[in-house]
């Protein structure tokens, strides 16, 4: 196996022949920081690389494992984590200039987990200015560049840790989504990206957007996935909002196939503007569940879905009010966009806020009972193909000061309801740009749509296409 090969196998094989002792940590993590090194100054996807740290622990989990040490799942695995947790001894800067230099003495709970499993943590992939957006630019890191075409978005708020799935910086990333940030970046990049449900990865500390923050993993295939949330999963007292449930053991239940499920498609929510390029591709991935898997799909109407663009619009704004007093100091430093969102944030009430939360719990509790006659929903992940990075909408769509969510109406209702959903690689347009295709489930069905995924991932496989950038 060459490097570049082995810097694309999957953490499951990886893992494996670490303990058969056929490869070793410092071999693994050795090529994967190569290639970023090699990658890096035309990718971006680094806010922070800890190469030295990165290789004194790969050096640890082979003498452990020489000497007959703890052995964990993910022993001796590289593993990138996004710029907005906490790692011991290295950044934390949320792609801002107002968090510039900040580094964390201690590792969050996600983190420290990982680490305990065995993981090799390579550094901190990038994001925009507070993960504000779904455009992979930042103020302070500059552009992180789609891998399958310099310049173009890559999808944010997880931006570099799609980036680095995608172009081969090892087999494991951890993302966060609040409106579509794990899918968001897979999809644009042509990878897997699971929200899991809300509370399933506990946060320390808890994000301060009404409970929208779902941790989860950024991967090449769905195993990958799997094994990396049965790793950061579970209950902990850090987070009072995580779930009490130990998590399933997914990889081992991840072939099996439901029985007979009942899967429903929507192509727009009945409301949201898709590309047709875009809207193509996802149509024929659905027939994918039907020809080659032999379940019935049946297109829906949503009608919740159009209630969700005018609540998007209010509680985005509205929960980074928190930063406005920054901006006298900062606003020549920050992203003009932000800006103006904060400041339309700025304009509500405390009693505009309170009553349209009791709006969004019952528009939560319409996409609840949704699911008490469906077992999946089928939606495009994103509207559009990657555009230039430098815009926060294509061209060819209604321009805004700050509303990037225009593009984006699949992904943030299952934030606000707290569904699991995943992004997976279903097709290429014509420029060879990446198009996913979401499954969402129901509440804590995780397990569900990680197999889901995992079906549609053997009928229609991607990980083998690896973007051009070698």
């Amino acid at each position: 196996m060459n490097e570049t090969d082995l810097c694309f196998n999957p953490a499951t094989e990886l893992a494996d022949a670490i303990r058969a002792k056929k490869l070793s940590s410092v071999e693994i993590t050795s090529a994967v920081l190569n290639r970023i090194q090699r990658l890096e100054p035309k990718l971006n996807a680094f806010a922070y690389l800890a190469a030295e740290e990165a290789m004194d622990a790969a050096q640890a989990a082979d003498r452990a494992l020489a000497t007959g040490g703890p052995i964990g799942p993910l022993h001796g695995v590289p593993v990138t984590i996004k710029d907005h947790e906490a790692v011991r001894g290295m950044q934390t800067e949320y792609g801002t200039y107002l968090r510039r230099g900040e580094v964390a003495t201690a590792d969050n709970a996600m983190v420290a987990r990982l680490r305990g499993a065995g993981a090799v943590i390579l550094g901190k992939t990038t994001t925009p200015e507070f993960g504000w957006m779904g455009v992979s630019n930042s103020p302070l890191t500059g552009i992180t560049h789609n891998p399958w075409k310099h310049g173009m978005n890559a999808g944010a708020s997880s931006a570099g840790a799609g980036v680095g799935a995608a172009a081969g910086y090892g087999p494991l990333h951890q993302g966060s989504d609040g409106a579509g940030s794990i899918r968001m970046p897979a999809h644009f990049s042509g990878v897997f990206g699971l929200k899991p449900t809300y509370g399933r990865v506990p946060q320390s500390p808890v994000a301060a957007s009404d409970h929208t923050v779902h941790l989860g993993p950024l991967t090449r295939t769905v195993g990958d996935a799997a094994l990396m949330l049965r790793t950061m999963a579970g209950p902990h007292p850090d987070d009072h909002t995580s779930l009490e449930a130990l998590p399933a053991d997914y990889p081992r239940h991840l072939q099996r196939r439901p029985r007979a499920p009942r899967l429903a498609y929507s192509p727009d929510l009945d409301h949201a503007r898709v590309d047709p390029e875009v809207a193509d591709l996802v149509a024929q991935a659905v027939t994918t569940f039907e020809k080659d898997l032999g379940w019935c799909v049946e297109q829906v109407k949503t009608p919740w879905g159009p209630k969700g663009p005018e609540l998007a619009r209010f509680f985005w704004p509205a929960h980074f009010t928190r930063h406005a007093e920054r901006i006298p100091e900062f606003r020549d430093r920050m992203d003009p966009g932000f800006v103006a969102c904060i400041e339309a944030g700025a304009k509500i009430t405390m009693a505009e806020y309170q009553k349209t939360r009791l709006v969004k719990y019952a528009y939560c509790a319409e996409i609840s009972h949704f699911f008490d006659d469906w077992d999946f929903l089928l939606t495009p992940a994103v509207s559009v193909a990657a555009f230039p990075a430098e815009l926060l909408q294509p061209r060819h769509w209604p321009q805004h000061p700050w509303d990037w969510l225009s593009w984006a109406e699949f992904s943030y209702p299952f934030n606000l309801s707290q569904n699991p959903a995943a992004s997976v690689p279903c097709g290429f347009t014509k420029d060879g740009l990446p198009v996913g295709l979401q499954i969402v489930g129901r509440r804590f069905d995780d397990l569900g749509v990680l197999q889901m995924s995992a079906a549609f991932e053997m009928a229609r496989p991607w990980a083998h296409r690896r973007p051009p950038i070698d």
